[in-house]
């Protein structure tokens, strides 16, 4: 896998929100505007890019047997300093996340391309494999927030949208719209990705109890097939 590929893997094809279903909850929560979702995807980017490069680095000395630990320690540092920045030189924007900026630590993304990618891999892979997620992160974020915004509430980044201000949906910015924004972009992703996944084989060949059951269960004896016929 090429430079290119690493990165726009995060994108689409693993998209970890869309495709990977991961970090569902703050996706769902800071999703009811532009603003704040730009904010929240820019603040998990650099999360994912420092404790990529950081867990690459450290990735032989680290003992395997306390590996998660230190990497929630090295997540928490990062997290800690980004939400500092935040609130620093954001003060909006950190009171419209709320909780949900301290609790990118135990974002499943977070961790997971720490034990996933960065475990594993160079450093420079695992910088581009972090922004890659990053972006894609932050692009599903966004695209949840426009619609919620634009028809929810009318606006797009605060900014008034004629007719629509008027004739909004309410319930979008709600839970239940929420989750129904959120289903029909994974619908959407499923249907015009070119990586659909393969469908499962019934009967013997896709069972995996076969060698167990010796095939009798799925294949009548041979009488009772040829009484059926």
């Amino acid at each position: 896998m090429n430079t290119l590929q690493n990165f726009s893997k995060g994108l689409i094809k693993e998209n970890p929100v869309l495709v990977l279903v991961l970090g569902t909850c703050p996706t769902l929560a800071t999703s009811t505007s532009v603003t704040n979702a730009l904010g929240m995807g820019a603040a998990a980017t650099v999360v994912l890019l420092c404790s990529n490069i950081v867990i690459s680095a450290l990735r032989k000395i680290i003992p395997d047997k306390v590996r998660i630990p230190c990497y929630i320690v090295l997540i928490a540092g990062f997290v800690t300093a980004v939400q500092m920045l935040v609130k620093a030189f954001a003060p909006a924007l950190d009171k419209s996340l709320g909780i949900y900026l301290p609790l990118i630590v135990v974002n499943c993304i977070i961790l997971g391309r720490a034990e996933m990618f960065a475990n594993k891999n160079k450093v420079f892979d695992s910088a581009v494999d972090g922004l890659g997620m990053g972006a894609g992160f932050t692009l599903a974020l966004v695209l949840m927030a426009t619609v919620r915004e634009v028809f929810g509430n009318g606006t797009f980044m605060g900014m008034s949208i004629p007719v629509l201000s008027d004739n909004h949906i309410s319930i979008l910015t709600m839970a239940p719209g929420g989750f129904f924004v959120f289903g029909l972009l994974i619908a959407a992703v499923n249907k015009f990705s070119a990586n659909k996944p393969k469908k499962k084989e019934f009967g013997c060949a896709g069972c995996p109890s076969a060698e167990i059951c010796g095939k009798v269960s799925c294949n009548p004896p041979a009488k009772e097939a040829a009484a059926n016929d």
